[in-house]
């Protein structure tokens, strides 16, 4: 369910616009809507658990929708942004934080939907992603770009193709609720989350990734995890 956040200081037009979103695609699509008046309140709530698309006031006491973005910019580049105005004074203002659209008051209903339907297929294209939160930012990595989690101590690094890595902050145990076997991953050893389909070779001790990375296999799972390998690339991981 996709979550939406939208802030403005109008309290009047945040109910308008909630009903308006219910009744994109006649409310099939389900949608977790929070409303705020405030954009600090807004910035603390998403730094916390993140939304899928902000809706943004221009033009707001204090820090304005603007500054937000630049502020929620600084640990979140994947978040789509849409902006609100009754003005197109500030489009340009808008690219510099990348914004995914900008929409006038009063807000057409019709445009909505299609602002949201192209939001719709660029969050479809990302589907297969998790959300990283590091120290200092939140990144949205792909799953086919991941090679395998390692914990150390209180971070797991997630080991991208490229030789790239992201520091998440939370447990690994958190992350294997959104990693699972259909998607091509088993946890192999108690601090290790490999994807199966950026295996090289394996042993009954060792599995050696693309990259040439070596993983330790536990004992005590090597047969789960043999089973889980073939099950994974004939595609049939589901009947596990």
């Amino acid at each position: 369910m996709p979550k939406i956040a939208v802030c403005d200081d109008d309290a009047g037009f945040l109910e308008q616009t909630k009903q308006m979103l219910r009744n994109w695609r006649d409310g099939q699509i389900p949608l977790g809507i929070s409303l705020f008046t405030d954009a600090d309140a807004l910035i603390r709530c998403h730094s916390a658990d993140p939304f899928d698309i902000l809706f943004l006031d221009v033009v707001m006491p204090l820090l304005n929708g603007i500054e937000a973005a630049q502020e929620i910019r600084g640990f979140d580049r994947t978040v789509k942004i849409v902006f609100l105005s009754v003005s197109p004074e500030f489009a340009v203002d808008s690219y510099t934080v990348k914004a995914d659209n900008y929409l006038l008051k009063p807000v057409n209903p019709q445009r909505l939907f299609f602002c949201l339907d192209e939001l719709q297929e660029e969050m479809q294209q990302l589907e297969k992603s998790i959300t990283v939160k590091s120290t200092t930012a939140v990144h949205r990595v792909r799953l086919q770009d991941v090679e395998y989690l390692e914990s150390q101590g209180k971070l797991v690094i997630f080991n991208l193709t490229g030789g790239l890595t992201v520091h998440g902050t939370e447990p690994l145990y958190a992350y294997e609720k959104s990693l699972l076997l259909d998607d091509g991953f088993f946890k192999c050893h108690r601090s290790y989350l490999v994807n199966i389909y950026k295996i090289k070779t394996y042993t009954a001790k060792e599995i050696t990734m693309t990259s040439g990375s070596r993983i330790p296999i536990s004992r005590s799972c090597h047969k789960e995890f043999e089973a889980a390998y073939f099950a994974t690339l004939f595609g049939k991981a589901g009947d596990l």
